[in-house]
């Protein structure tokens, strides 16, 4: 049987219609195909077909807002050593420092600043003696300190100062001091004592009283800062660094310092000659007193010798009697009747009285001896 053409097109339009004015009713009346789907009604391995179009939508809208809020705000942060966080909450800093870990919050309503609590170091320098790499490292520069001295001169003064916030007290400090804490307390602080202190000294004095000046500083820089409320630093070490004198007191010092050099030059050859004066005296001095030694000595050994001859002479005296003597005289003749024997020429001279000893004289030989007897 042949097929109307016309027929079927108008067939297949009918249906297009019907199909399209179903798919609108569905749209309309979409809640019973999801309850439908709720009860068990549809296909549960394929919920996005079951799902109008217009919520779905809405779904993935706040899908996808959770995660860019996950993404952009991270909700979270990682607080590490050397480091404390302070939780601010609608503005307001909470009192308690959060210490090093993992730490959440609410976006939108809570947020933590991460405030460094290491050691901190400011160098103030006439020249930049630190890179950029430096303030990552904890370490700022500034200008070196001019001040004046006790006559209003101009000093210019180079220091390094190492502080550290303190932790427990970094909530109070930066909700009181802000961020930039360390512009507010430190920096006017350490100016303030250095110009004080430096102030009560002449500029040509600093030099040679410099551990003085720089113990001073410290001790005085201490004591400031402890007078901030809750402690928010604590001042680690103050090092003086150098001391910059105007051009005029330096000539005045090397003006001194030659001067004192050759006053010390001086007083050395002064001291020398003295020496030297005193070494020829003491060698004088010496040399006459070991004179004086074997003069008296030499006399000494006289004296004795003398006292000794005429101790024995006072004995010889003392043991002489006439007796003795006619003894010694006899002796004597003895020796003389003997050499006569040996030789006749002898001649033979006594003295007065008979005294002991005698003398005879060899005429031959021409030869004079003489003899003691005692």
């Amino acid at each position: 049987m042949p097929i109307d053409l016309n027929e079927h097109l108008k067939k297949k339009r009918q249906n297009t219609q019907e199909t399209q004015k179903d798919s609108k009713k569905d749209e309309s009346s979409g809640g019973g195909n999801w309850n439908n789907w709720n009860k068990g009604g549809g296909d549960s391995n394929n919920f996005t077909n079951f799902v109008p179009s217009g919520r779905k939508l809405v779904f993935w809208v706040i899908l996808l807002g959770i995660l860019i809020i996950l993404i952009t705000q991270k909700p979270f942060v990682i607080i590490n050593s050397g480091e404390v966080g302070i939780k601010v909450k609608t503005g307001e800093y909470q009192p308690t420092p959060l210490q090093p870990g993992l730490h959440f919050f609410i976006p939108f309503l809570q947020e933590i600043l991460v405030v460094d609590t290491k050691v901190r170091t400011i160098n103030f320098s006439r020249t930049e003696d630190m890179g950029a790499i430096g303030k990552n490292q904890g370490i700022f520069r500034n200008d070196a300190i001019s001040v004046l001295d006790s006559r209003n001169l101009t000093v210019s003064i180079e220091l390094t100062v190492q502080y550290q916030l303190n932790d427990l007290t970094a909530p109070l400090a930066i909700a009181t001091y802000g961020t930039s804490w360390e512009q507010k307390i430190v920096n006017p602080v350490v100016r303030d004592v250095v110009r004080s202190v430096i102030g009560r000294y002449p500029a040509e004095e600093l030099p040679t009283r410099r551990d003085e000046v720089a113990k001073e500083i410290a001790q005085n820089m201490e004591a400031e800062i402890n007078k901030f409320k809750n402690n928010p630093v604590t001042l680690t070490s103050v090092q003086l660094r150098e001391i910059v004198l105007p051009e005029k007191v330096k000539a005045q010092i090397e003006q001194v310092q030659v001067a004192r050099q050759e006053a010390e030059r001086v007083r050395y050859e002064v001291d020398r000659a003295k020496q030297e004066a005193e070494k020829v005296a003491a060698l004088a001095k010496g040399e006459a007193d070991a004179n004086r030694v074997r003069a008296q000595g030499v006399a000494d050994s006289i004296t004795i010798e003398a006292k000794a001859q005429a101790q024995a002479n006072r004995l010889i005296s003392e043991s002489l009697s006439q007796r003795l003597l006619e003894l010694r005289q006899i002796e004597v003749q003895g020796k003389f009747n003997e050499a006569l024997k040996e030789n006749k020429d002898a001649q033979i001279f006594l003295t007065p009285g008979g005294s002991v000893p005698n003398i005879w004289v060899d005429s031959k030989a021409k030869r004079q001896s003489s003899a003691v007897s005692q």
